[in-house]
């Protein structure tokens, strides 16, 4: 079930003629204070989405920046019920996602998470180590929270029509073969993705993994409806930035 939030968001973006900004920061990061403060920041000063990424002590898709805030986060015990809570007592008017990998999903339990999600605001789940055919094993098929796929430069086609089914919200699409925090580089590989996405897919598509400012994207702009930024937002946030001063030179 594709959450209607999310549509307007995109539209009103397109209206607008810009991309949908789609800031992460880890829960729990730069301290478990001023993740609330920053997060309240982001959502006040233009973000469209806002993906909350869940700690976790073995994040294999994540680089260094990002790894090192999840580590932290756990060490000073932040968790899913620490995020969903602080949620409950918070309103926001940016869409919210949880990234986040299965295990904590699954220990948790996965249709407490998801009542959980729907109470407090939380639209969309992207859960970068499991497999199209294990969430179809452990989650319904009309959830109250969307899925949200990550899209590969070497996913295939019958891959990509096998997430399209699913009719999600917006796909995610990867821009690097590799970790986050790695830069992105402009090459036919990625026109090519992104080409045969906006075939298969009728739903937006957002761009994610080694952008850190808006000049990277002007190539592509044409064929994305938005952009996903961490490792520079956690970067920049740990050597005392704010977040609105981050999200500033995005609205443009």
């Amino acid at each position: 079930m594709s959450d209607k939030s999310f549509f307007y968001k995109f539209n009103e973006a397109k209206e607008n003629s810009r991309v949908v900004l789609i800031p992460f920061i880890t829960a729990g990061f730069p301290d478990k204070k001023r993740f609330w403060e920053e997060l309240e920041e982001l959502d006040e000063n233009g973000a469209d989405i806002i993906e909350i990424g869940v700690p976790f002590s073995d994040p294999v898709a994540d680089g260094p920046v990002i790894e090192a805030a999840s580590l932290k986060a756990l060490q000073e015990g932040v968790d899913i019920s620490y995020i969903l809570d602080g949620l409950s007592q918070r309103k926001f008017n940016s869409s919210l996602v949880l990234m986040g990998y299965f295990n904590p999903f699954y220990k948790y339990g996965l249709n407490r998470l998801i009542e959980d999600c729907f109470k407090v605001g939380v639209k969309g789940l992207i859960i970068p180590d499991l497999p199209l055919e294990e969430y179809q094993r452990y989650f319904p098929k009309q959830s109250k929270v969307s899925y949200i796929p990550l899209i590969g430069l070497n996913t295939s086609l019958k891959r990509m029509e096998d997430y399209a089914k699913l009719n999600p919200p917006f796909v995610y699409l990867v821009s690097v073969l590799g970790i986050t925090g790695n830069e992105l580089s402009i090459e036919d590989s990625l026109f090519s993705s992104l080409e045969k996405i906006k075939k298969i897919f009728s739903c937006p598509v957002v761009l994610g993994f080694g952008l850190s400012n808006p000049t990277q994207i002007k190539p592509l702009i044409s064929f994305i409806d938005g952009v996903v930024f961490g490792t520079s937002l956690l970067r920049f946030l740990n050597n005392g930035g704010k977040s609105r001063e981050f999200l500033q030179k995005w609205k443009t």
